[in-house]
């Protein structure tokens, strides 16, 4: 296993050292050589560019700057590579309102604390194997929001407000699409 994530680089944003250390040591388990940590998002953002990371992962909340703000920071980045840049949130705050505030916010991943290795683990891998495109929309950059795709689903729209969305809309009511 460790010749595989020998290679990634990693940034941890993590207030508590105690936990850096915890993610570092299970990060380090996995083969990984090099971590950088951070203990507020103001200093990531400075130093994202120099560090040039594969995986962000950052804490809910932070001193300053929250890691919902930190992504939105990185996302809206448009001088560079990094607003592609995968996240995963760990975070002791689970409550399904919080799950979706990040995603909004283009996190790419969720973890619960706390960090199970194998739940880390999976979630990296996942941005590996199962990377989802980013997409724009008029209040939202990053990751495509929706995990799945319908196999049933026979159009071009998949939103309402697609053009012609109410004409297949129609068509599928009586049985024409």
């Amino acid at each position: 296993m460790a010749g595989s994530f020998d290679r990634i680089r990693v940034l941890i944003v993590e207030d508590n050292s105690h936990m850096s250390a915890i993610i570092r040591t299970i990060l380090q388990g996995f083969g990984v050589r090099t971590i950088h940590e951070c203990r507020d998002a103001e200093t990531a953002l400075q130093n994202i560019g120099v560090l040039n990371p594969d995986i962000l992962l950052v804490d809910l909340f932070l001193a300053e700057m929250d890691g919902l703000e930190l992504a939105r920071q990185i996302r809206s980045d448009d001088s560079g590579a990094n607003k592609y840049l995968p996240i995963i949130m760990v975070t002791a705050h689970s409550e399904r309102a919080r799950v979706i505030q990040a995603i909004n916010a283009g996190i790419n991943e969720y973890l619960a604390k706390p960090v199970r290795p194998i739940d880390l683990f999976e979630r990296i891998v996942s941005l590996v194997e199962r990377p989802r495109r980013f997409v724009r929309a008029p209040d939202y950059f990053g990751p495509d929001r929706r995990r799945r795709q319908d196999s049933a689903y026979k159009g071009p729209w998949r939103r309402s407000t697609d053009e012609d969305y109410d004409d297949q809309e129609e068509d599928r009511e009586f049985g024409a699409a």
